[in-house]
């Protein structure tokens, strides 16, 4: 399975993407962030970060986006600007029929540290470990994607756009059918 992880942000939008391979094992393929400027009118800025997210699906098609769910925070504005940037990344996957799922911030610290307060150092620590990186991705918006994707490989639920079934559930029409669209989608890219 293929997983783009998005940490949503209005001037730096982490993404990455991370395939599930045997044994609990993950690889990176990519990781990045689309930015825009705060000097930018808001449409402006949601419409620059939803271009990015547009290539990287393309680019990448992958199975499911996985997002970092909105949490309550003092800064109201900022607040506002993730929430507009999730917006934008549910939109751009639905429209490829791509499954959305949000994983909160102390679930993704749990999945990739074992401890869901982990701090950011050990997140990225685990990242790069998990992922056999020689350096710390940054900035740590695009590390921080990566432990979205990484989470999601290994702890699925919370999907909002499509059905999660294990692959040992479907039969083997829908298995068929679910192939054909990844197979489409990676062949638009």
């Amino acid at each position: 399975m293929r997983v783009l992880g998005i940490d949503p942000g209005l001037t730096r939008c982490g993404l990455g993407v991370v395939d599930g391979l045997s044994g609990r094992r993950v690889r990176m393929v990519a990781v990045g962030v689309a930015r825009s400027g705060p000097e930018e009118d808001i449409d402006q800025r949601l419409l620059r970060i939803g271009d990015q997210i547009d290539v990287w699906l393309e680019e990448h098609a992958p199975d499911t986006v996985a997002i970092e769910r909105i949490f309550a925070h003092d800064n109201l504005d900022s607040v506002i600007g993730v929430a507009q940037v999730t917006g934008i990344a549910m939109l751009s996957a639905a429209r490829r029929r791509i499954p959305v799922a949000l994983h909160s911030p102390s679930e993704v610290k749990a999945a990739v540290t074992g401890n869901g307060r982990a701090d950011k150092p050990q997140v990225q620590h685990m990242v790069t470990r998990l992922l056999q990186l020689t350096e710390v991705p940054k900035p740590a918006d695009a590390a921080d994607a990566l432990a979205i994707a990484i989470t999601h490989l290994w702890r699925p639920g919370g999907a909002v756009g499509g059905p999660q079934r294990a692959p040992g559930s479907m039969t083997a029409a829908q298995r068929a059918w679910a192939e054909a669209e990844q197979k489409a989608r990676r062949v638009r890219a």
